[in-house]
Parts: structure tokens; C-alpha cells; sequence
């Protein structure tokens, strides 16, 4: 009996997901998830070690079908796409914590520019918390995912109680991650706003609305993987939309990571302490 491709070779991917639909030798640039990248791509490391050559019959794929090994290799990645910025005393990045932070030093990093925080939470639902039905970002901003709230039905106290709750958490964030130390003012400067991926974006999207409200010349939106349909509607909300990655189908951010792991406090401080060596150059 003639049996089908073995489950998890490449064939098995290319035909169950229709995902490597570009050549494996170009680069991330033009990269759709789950390829394989050629020998000498300049991104190479950046992907997670892909393998050097494309081997139809090579079945030990781990290391090839995750666009990205972690946070930071995401961020070095993503900074090749936002070398427009580099060295301008007018841009500053903001990271949202945690899972931005790692990607946002990076590239703050390979740019040149300052970096900062700016704290978000994201509205789960009780015990179902993965599953965003808002955000809430400093200065009392909250966005709600509409689409979610009427599709579960879920009351105004549900939502009342987490936003609540999240609040506190974003509290405690400010005072820890800070450590006394101001905000960044952004006033009259482009800010990129930088986390580890978009799903739904209400956590973003909480940001760029709370954002504004600090009067920025402009905001880019930065991010190394995210929905397809989500990106395409950040470009009519904010200034500028970067996803280096843009899967179809999506199923969520982490599965485009090798290294998913939570990002603890003790690493958001550590690098908001290492980026106080980054310029701190205002706007002309």
C-alpha cells in the first residue's frame, strides 16, 4: 500500500500547510515560515541554524521549520528591516513587557537609539487568559476586543474585574521595572513600538492609542512575526507597520519560535538597565 509523506518531513509540512511557497535560498526578507534557509544568508543565524542545504530526504527538521531561535535573535532579524532609523537623534523605542523587551534591546541596539518601556496588559479571560478580550495601557487607556466580547458574550463585570486586576499587575511592573527612573519623553519624536509578535493586537493596539496621547511625531509599529489580517489593519491606526514574518495560516505567536520561554522580570530590568548605555539624544 502506497502511504503518504512521513509526518514531519518536508514533504509532510509543504503538503499539509502549503506554507513553503518560496525558494528555501531566499532570504527572511521574502521568508515564508517554515522554509529552509540556503548556506551564507546573512539571517542564517538569526532563524535558528537552518540547514545548509535543501535535502528532500533529510527528516530531521527540527531546527528548520522555526522562523526565528528566540526573542533576541528576532530583534537582530527585525533591525534589518528598520535601518531607515539608524543613528537618528529623533527615534526612540518602546518595548512592551515583557516578551518585547528581549527583541526591542536588539534592535534599539543595532539602531543606535534609545529605549524605553511602555507597559500594556493584555484583558484575558478567567481561566482562559491566552484568549485576548482587550488591553489596558498607562494613563487609563483601555481597548477591548469587540469581536470577542460579543462573540462570548461576556459581561461588563467580567471585564471590569480583569481590567481591575491587571491594573494592579501593571502597577507593580512600573515601580519594578523602573526603578524610580522617568519615562522617556516622547513628544515630537517617531517612536517604534516593538513586542514579540501580533495575534489579535489588542495589546498594541492599547499602546498606540495611549501613545498618542503623549503627542509623538510618529508611530511605527514593529514586530517580528504577526497575523497576516492584523498587520494589515495596524496600517490605517498607526504611522508605519513592520512585521518582518507574516504567516498564513496563523496559529499564534510562539509557534514561530524555537524558545518560546517566558521572559521573567529579573530579565526586563536587567536589560532596561543595559540599554541606560544606549544614546539618550533628544529631538532637534
Amino acid at each position: 500500500m502506497r502511504r503518504g509523506p512521513r509526518r514531519g518531513s518536508l514533504r509532510w509540512i509543504t503538503a499539509s500547510r502549503s506554507l513553503c511557497r518560496r525558494s528555501y535560498r531566499e532570504k527572511v526578507a521574502g521568508y515564508l515560515p517554515r522554509c529552509v534557509v540556503g548556506a551564507g544568508s546573512a539571517t542564517n543565524e538569526a532563524v535558528g541554524d537552518f540547514l545548509p542545504e535543501f535535502d528532500p530526504g533529510n527528516e530531521s527538521l527540527t531546527d528548520a521549520i522555526f522562523p526565528f531561535r528566540d526573542r533576541p535573535a528576532a530583534g537582530r532579524l527585525l533591525a534589518e528591516k528598520l535601518q531607515e532609523y539608524a543613528n537618528r537623534r529623533d527615534v526612540v523605542v518602546l518595548a512592551l513587557p515583557r516578551g518585547g523587551v528581549p527583541v526591542a534591546f536588539e534592535v534599539a541596539k543595532a539602531l543606535n537609539v534609545p529605549l524605553d518601556i511602555f507597559l500594556v496588559r493584555k484583558l484575558g479571560l478567567p481561566e482562559q487568559e491566552e484568549l485576548a478580550m482587550g488591553a489596558i495601557a498607562t494613563g487609563g487607556v483601555r481597548v477591548l476586543n469587540e469581536e470577542v466580547v460579543r462573540a462570548l458574550d461576556i459581561p461588563d463585570e467580567i471585564v471590569d474585574a480583569m481590567a481591575e486586576k491587571e491594573e494592579r499587575e501593571l502597577e507593580r511592573r512600573e515601580r519594578e521595572y523602573r526603578g524610580g527612573r522617568a519615562p522617556l519623553d516622547v513628544r515630537g519624536r517617531t517612536v517604534i513600538l516593538i513586542d514579540d509578535g501580533l495575534a489579535t493586537g489588542s495589546s498594541m493596539r492599547a499602546a498606540a492609542v495611549a501613545l498618542r496621547n503623549k503627542q509623538p511625531a510618529q508611530i511605527v509599529v514593529a514586530v517580528p512575526v504577526g497575523s497576516p489580517s492584523t498587520c494589515a489593519e495596524f496600517e490605517s491606526e498607526v504611522d508605519k507597520v513592520v512585521c518582518s514574518v507574516t504567516p498564513e495560516p496563523f496559529w499564534g505567536v510562539g509557534q514561530w519560535y524555537r524558545d518560546f520561554s517566558q521572559t521573567s522580570d529579573e530579565e526586563v530590568r536587567d536589560l532596561i538597565r543595559r540599554a541606560a548605555s544606549f544614546p539618550t539624544h533628544t529631538a532637534a
